[in-house]
């Protein structure tokens, strides 16, 4: 990671940064992806602590892994969906980190609760949401989705405090697995964004209206994690305005609402906040920042950006003009697990190709396509 050519190209992004304990190597992070590929009892496998485990080999200064159900009730959302809840289950991610750590790396769970937007739940059939409102769009064909999403039922306030109490109990398990911190999944259409949006949200209580209800249960799971971490790990917030049924979605309220969001959340105790968009350098509200920006203003603490920032000279420029502290690569990891040091030796990463999670974004797919055209990143 010392090469020359590399740190005068990229010196932002190969700079070492400090988020909360973590002394990182560089500002490159590996985006939460969903992989389904765990097994039928949401146990991690071994092939998850090799593709986890390839990416600290691959130079990342941190890895989020995919979202992670808290419960065994109605929180998974996919087929193949890892959960952090049954001993197996937490042993299965002890062993990830153990592989992570034994290659250098600094890993953070994410955790998961879909809400309305469940495709398959190995537990339940009920599904739960703010409201009794169906979400638009269709279940995602690459996650074993088909068809419209089902009309959820409205969760009732002993279930809303149940599943607070869920992460809580999830992210002291993942302490006991040894993760370097835990990640609330706020963003992306998820239950914590069913609450925050006035479409999926009808409730008349304390959790619907006004913006500063809706925003009640993102704040109250992230003061939960907050507990459940005990000062042993990061307690993060990934947020943003797109949902994954609809990529055109903003806050009504434009920068007020950002403000209102980013500084709530920090009070609430997190340690960074994790900026999702579709387009990472995409100013916001005729504000002069993107979203990620404007959270960084507003919360005073680090913040990730994530969105199509594979080419690593849109990342470059989003850390040099002080928009964000870190950057996040989805897609591009996939491509090739060793982006960084690619990037530090002067090299062209491998790019990433559709191929690599059709027809489903499993790690088998990705495995056989590395197969089939003769690519390998050593073990």
């Amino acid at each position: 990671m010392n090469d020359s050519s590399g740190a005068a190209r990229w010196p932002h992004i190969l700079s070492p940064f400090c988020l909360g304990p973590l002394d990182l190597p560089n500002r490159s992070v590996v985006a939460p992806m969903t992989r389904i590929s765990a097994d039928a009892d949401g146990v991690p496998t071994a092939q998850m602590a090799e593709h986890y485990a390839a990416f600290a080999r691959g130079g990342f200064g941190l890895i989020i892994t995919e979202g992670t159900h808290p419960d065994t009730a109605q929180s998974q959302g996919y087929r193949d969906q890892p959960g952090i809840v049954t001993p197996a289950q937490v042993e299965g991610w002890r062993r990830v980190v153990d592989a992570v750590h034994a290659a250098g790396g600094r890993i953070v769970l994410q955790l998961m609760h879909a809400g309305a937007l469940v495709q398959e739940n190995r537990y339940t059939d009920d599904i739960i949401a703010p409201s009794a409102v169906q979400p638009a769009g269709n279940m995602g064909a690459r996650y074993y989705g088909d068809g419209p999403f089902h009309t959820p039922r409205a969760m009732t306030g002993d279930e809303i405090a149940a599943v607070v109490a869920s992460f809580e109990t999830a992210a002291a398990n993942a302490m006991t697995a040894g993760f370097d911190g835990v990640e609330i999944h706020g963003a992306n259409g998820y239950l914590p964004v069913q609450f925050l949006t006035p479409e999926s949200n009808a409730r008349t209580d304390g959790y619907g209206g006004s913006l500063e209800n809706r925003l009640r249960f993102h704040l109250e799971i992230m003061a939960a994690v907050v507990r459940g971490v005990a000062g042993r790990g990061l307690a993060g917030m990934r947020m943003s305005q797109s949902r994954s049924n609809d990529f055109n979605h903003k806050w009504a309220g434009g920068v007020d609402d950002a403000k209102a969001i980013f500084e709530a959340l920090a009070g609430a105790g997190a340690d960074y906040i994790h900026v999702s968009t579709h387009q990472g350098l995409g100013e916001e509200f005729d504000s002069g920042h993107t979203l990620a920006g404007l959270a960084r203003e507003y919360a005073g603490v680090p913040v990730i950006a994530c969105g199509k920032l594979e080419d690593p000279s849109s990342g470059e420029q989003l850390l040099a003009a002080g928009e964000a502290d870190l950057v996040a690569i989805a897609r591009g990891a996939i491509g090739d697990p060793s982006w960084p040091d690619k990037l530090a030796k002067g090299e062209a990463p491998v790019a990433f190709a559709p191929e690599m999670i059709s027809p489903f974004a499993t790690l088998d797919a990705t495995d056989a396509w590395r197969t089939a055209n003769g690519v390998t990143f050593g073990g």
